[in-house]
């Protein structure tokens, strides 16, 4: 399904360059992809500068856009902008420190509050255990609340493996979770 018609003239604006325009997507949208780059990296700062890389790509690649569901394309690119930093973080070290990267996502101090912090907690803490391939579907799916179609889309693969690779992660994150 396409965009709203309101969505759709915001669009058309955004491709003649009308500032405007791009500050209602950004608007629109930034909340959600903002928490969807922190939930994938756990950092506020680096969820900062994928988000404004997003929005500088936008504003190069709107042109591109072809119709459709505006937000599986956006959510694209998001998640390319997401791969790239994976590469640029792989060639800048080989060798992940497993001690480092336990230490960023140790448990927080329990507060005095309720268990369902504590709940969420855990499941950011789980969530960082799981490969970025599989925490990204699972953010993309529940935290993103795309239908499997356009996660399939977004990610340029079947329907059947996203499917697939979703249920094999969220098994192994109920494991991370009991265990």
């Amino acid at each position: 399904m396409g965009p709203s018609v309101e969505l759709t003239r915001t669009i058309d604006g955004c491709k003649s360059g009308d500032a405007e325009s791009f500050a209602q997507v950004v608007d629109i949208y930034s909340g959600r992809l903002y928490g969807y780059f922190y939930r994938l990296t756990g950092d506020r700062n680096l969820s900062d500068e994928l988000l404004s890389e997003l929005f500088m790509r936008l504003v190069e690649k709107i042109g591109t856009y072809k119709g459709g569901s505006f937000e599986s394309w956006l959510f694209r690119i998001a998640s390319n902008i997401f791969h790239d930093h994976l590469r640029s973080r792989k060639r800048r070290r080989k060798l992940l420190d497993s001690r480092r990267t336990e230490a960023e996502f140790q448990t927080p101090q329990p507060k005095a509050s309720d268990a369902k912090d504590e709940k969420l907690d855990k499941l950011q803490i789980q969530l960082h255990r799981l490969d970025d391939d599989t925490r990204e579907l699972i953010m993309l799916r529940f935290y993103s609340e795309m239908s499997f179609k356009e996660i399939a889309e977004a990610r340029s693969e079947p329907i059947g493996t996203a499917l697939s690779k979703l249920h094999r992660g969220l098994k192994k994150l109920r494991e991370l979770m009991e265990g």
